[in-house]
């Protein structure tokens, strides 16, 4: 590990973490492309949909098993909730889920109440009413939101852990389309900031470090690419890349050259 990495942890709700890349268990292929893509990305934090574990939705059968969740932290999530109520319901049984997997102290939670079936965008009113509740019941709260720098004020004053603002919609891997809000999220938030949704290359993860993202939340570019193994681990360093550089500070942009060899002790030219 590098000297600027070894001591630069990402703490949320009081629990600290290595890595920075958040990763996923969805669309994987087989559950043994998800294993080998967790150990690849050496990723601390896997979240985990709700109820598609308890339906054991297809893809999903044997995936609480799959994981030795002694070495990774879960974050289950509210996918598939449309409603702000629908959503603290399962934020709990979530909890719940946590214990019996083992992790008695988790209280994490990934907020997300859809309702829009088509671009997968969240509602922010909806958001905002079941984090309040979720964080009065105690839970370490960690909101799926739009690019919204008021929204994110707002989350982070009722008492979540993080905000976690998409790049692009969930799966199109359009990468960073929403830069300017972004910034604006990263610089005034108190919370870690973890860009989630629409990452799709490791370029892409790179540069949401190198603004100044405290981590990223990857799945579909990870559990999609024709070897997922390869694409994790590719993440892995492009997350800790673009952190380093951040943390290393990148020279300022200049309008004109600026040469990178002294002047100095140039032989001028002669004229004959």
């Amino acid at each position: 590990m590098s000297i600027l990495a070894s001591s630069d942890l990402l703490t949320i709700a009081g629990r600290t973490f290595h890595s920075r890349l958040l990763t996923g268990t969805g669309k994987y292929r087989s559950i043994a492309d998800l294993q080998a893509s967790i150990v690849a990305s050496e990723c601390q934090i896997v979240t985990v949909a709700v109820r598609r574990v308890q339906t054991k939705a297809p893809g999903h059968e044997g995936l609480a098993e799959a994981i030795d969740w002694q070495k990774i932290w879960m974050l289950p999530n509210t996918a598939g909730c449309q409603t702000a109520e629908d959503a603290v319901r399962v934020a709990r049984l979530g909890r719940e889920m946590a214990k019996m997997l083992g992790q008695e102290d988790n209280n994490f939670i990934k907020l997300e109440v859809i309702p829009d079936a088509k671009y997968l965008l969240p509602d922010p009113i909806g958001t905002l009413e079941a984090a309040t509740q979720l964080v009065k019941e105690g839970f370490a709260v960690l909101p799926y939101i739009n690019a919204d720098p008021l929204l994110a004020k707002r989350l982070e004053e009722v008492g979540c852990a993080t905000v976690m603002p998409l790049g692009s919609p969930i799966g199109s891997g359009q990468g960073i389309q929403n830069t300017a809000n972004i910034q604006i999220i990263i610089e005034n938030a108190g919370v870690p900031v973890v860009v989630d949704a629409g990452i799709g290359t490791p370029s892409e993860a790179a540069q949401a470090m190198e603004m100044g993202a405290d981590a990223v939340l990857i799945n579909t570019a990870i559990a999609q690419a024709q070897n997922a193994p390869a694409m994790a681990e590719a993440m892995g360093l492009a997350t800790r890349a673009g952190r380093m550089a951040y943390l290393a500070g990148r020279i300022p942009l200049r309008s004109i050259a600026n040469a990178s060899s002294p002047l100095t002790g140039i032989i001028a030219s002669k004229t004959v």
